[in-house]
């Protein structure tokens, strides 16, 4: 999120928001009843500061939280490739893909983009189209393995500690939320991809500070592990088709 709100808020949402370095899910977890796929798996995480974890250590950040829980149920994943910086939006991290020229496919794909598109007033037409875009590359980079892609919800910035007296009120935040996680999910679901709803949850911050990060604004490791506990049946669930 490139924040511009008093310079505290901008320095953590661009540093942790400007130059980008992002609960509890309420979904009912699958049953695993299949062997455990052997070999090691490839994972490419796409996203912004959500996904790089900022303000938390690496290994605190929710792929990486994935990557741990996938070897508890003895699946190998290889050190998680991410492109993601604190910051961007919808078409920033579509021209980093490009740039990045990446030629590999791997075995699964996380997306979780937007919040910035909301921060800055981002048209929410101009969201869908892109976010559109970067959901069929993600869908490219595994392979044309729709199953093998998973969408994160954007969760609401707006109840942390940081957001008080920012000019917009948190019921304003809240709904922008809303209307762009209601369009990134429409455009999953139709896409036949599976979506992960960790905003409900991600409210609860408001009242528990354990799951906001130093930064007062970011999630915490706390609410990382909650993302990657509600993706990890649904990765061990594609991995074994």
């Amino acid at each position: 999120m490139r924040f511009l709100f008093p310079a505290i808020l901008f320095s953590l949402l661009s540093s942790a928001c400007s130059k980008e370095k992002n609960m509890p899910a309420t979904e009912t977890k699958p049953l695993v009843t299949t062997p455990a796929p052997s070999g090691t798996f490839s994972f490419l995480a796409l996203g912004d500061s959500y996904t790089i974890g900022e303000s938390v250590m690496q290994q605190e950040s929710f792929p990486f939280q994935l990557q741990d829980l996938l070897k508890q149920k003895n699946v190998n994943v290889a050190t998680p490739q991410i492109i993601a910086t604190t910051g961007w939006t919808t078409d920033e991290l579509q021209n980093a893909i490009k740039q990045a020229n990446l030629t590999t496919k791997y075995d699964f794909v996380t997306l979780l983009i937007g919040v910035n598109n909301q921060y800055r007033g981002y048209p929410l037409d101009t969201y869908k189209k892109e976010f559109s875009a970067l959901l069929q590359t993600a869908i490219n980079f595994a392979n044309g393995r729709k199953d093998h892609v998973f969408v994160v919800s954007i969760p609401d910035w707006g109840v942390t500690p940081s957001a008080k007296g920012f000019y917009k009120s948190q019921q304003v935040i809240a709904a922008e939320i809303d209307s762009f996680n209601a369009a990134n999910r429409e455009i999953t679901v139709a896409a036949g991809v599976s979506y992960t709803d960790i905003t409900p949850a991600s409210r609860n911050a408001a009242t528990d500070l354990g799951l906001v990060a130093k930064d007062g604004l970011h999630p915490s490791g706390k609410m990382y592990a909650s993302w990657a506990s509600a993706l990890s049946p649904k990765v061990l669930n594609s991995l074994n088709q």
